[in-house]
């Protein structure tokens, strides 16, 4: 049953979503640019990206490092404005909410952060009523009953009394995943969610996202490093580089791409497209060249 304060706060709009076939993407980029500016001119991170995260799926955003997969969670999210294109959420571009609707769009996104980012002064318990104390207007039992609810998903019911300084790594990231979906939102972000796990702690979060993914029926956008498990949950695969899309579609397809640079990626290996050496002068040049050597103990540039 819903409550009536959660439709007068949160408005229940999944099914709705879900049943709109001639939108099948809650997430849409359309020729979308976006630049950091620099002492030495704007540092493009994304150039005129177009892609699509389908609805209810596993979407996962790959790539080396400096790529533009945060960038794109904060252009989501509107922390960040894109120099051109559209960033549409639900079919409205983020850009042109007003602060009103942009806090309403975000009441429909959950955020997982890098390695939790518990309140370490609150309780598991009152991290993970944190959103619906400061979102609705539900009394104190209904939260009681939706937190534990939440904890119960993620295995740590039990912990609820436990400070963030008595918990695992892997257990802080468990309740800040409670915490993410408590609000019951229609789209969660993942930023490196398996960062720093071991083996059990990394499985287990891999398979919560999965679960919670289709028995919600959310929207998920996973941000990644560790392929094997991405790919083992991801239903849509979608690497960033170069300020592009190098490669996507499912983990299979991605996988045999013959892309050079997707190749290496895949493979993990350290030569390709993405050198080991930083650009720089050759070998024979920069080695017993005085002229050069006092250059660079000097800064003067040629």
């Amino acid at each position: 049953m819903i409550h009536a304060a959660v439709l007068k706060r949160q408005p229940i709009t999944r099914l709705y979503l879900m049943s709109q076939l001639d939108n099948p993407a809650l997430v849409e980029f359309k020729d979308v640019t976006f630049s950091y500016p620099g002492s030495s001119g704007d540092r493009v991170i994304l150039d005129k990206v177009s892609l699509s995260v389908p609805r209810g799926k596993v979407t996962a955003l790959m790539g080396a490092s400096g790529g533009g997969k945060t960038t794109l969670l904060r252009l989501i999210g509107g922390q960040q404005r894109a120099n051109a294109g559209q960033v549409l959420f639900d079919g409205k571009n983020v850009a042109d909410f007003n602060q009103q609707a942009l806090y309403a769009a975000r009441r429909r996104m959950g955020m997982l952060f890098q390695f939790g980012a518990l309140f370490t002064d609150l309780s598991v318990f009152d991290n993970v009523a944190f959103p619906l104390r400061e979102h609705t207007d539900l009394s104190a039992d209904l939260i009681r009953d939706i937190v534990l609810m939440k904890l119960n998903a993620v295995g740590l019911r039990g912990a609820r009394d436990l400070m963030p300084s008595e918990i695992s790594g892997g257990m802080a990231r468990r309740v800040a995943l409670a915490r993410a979906i408590v609000l019951d939102p229609d789209l969660i972000m993942y930023d490196e969610p398996f960062a720093g796990l071991d083996p059990i702690s990394l499985g287990t979060a891999a398979q919560l996202i999965r679960q919670l993914n289709d028995t919600l029926g959310i929207t998920s956008i996973v941000v990644s490093h560790d392929l094997e498990d991405t790919f083992r949950i991801a239903d849509k695969v979608i690497i960033l580089a170069n300020g592009g899309i190098a490669a996507q579609g499912t983990p299979e397809e991605v996988r045999c791409s013959i892309d050079p640079l997707v190749h290496q990626f895949v493979n993990g290996l350290s030569e390709g497209p993405v050198k080991f050496h930083y650009p720089g002068p050759d070998v024979a040049t920069d080695f017993g060249n005085p002229a050069a050597m006092q250059k660079g103990l000097t800064g003067e540039r040629s």
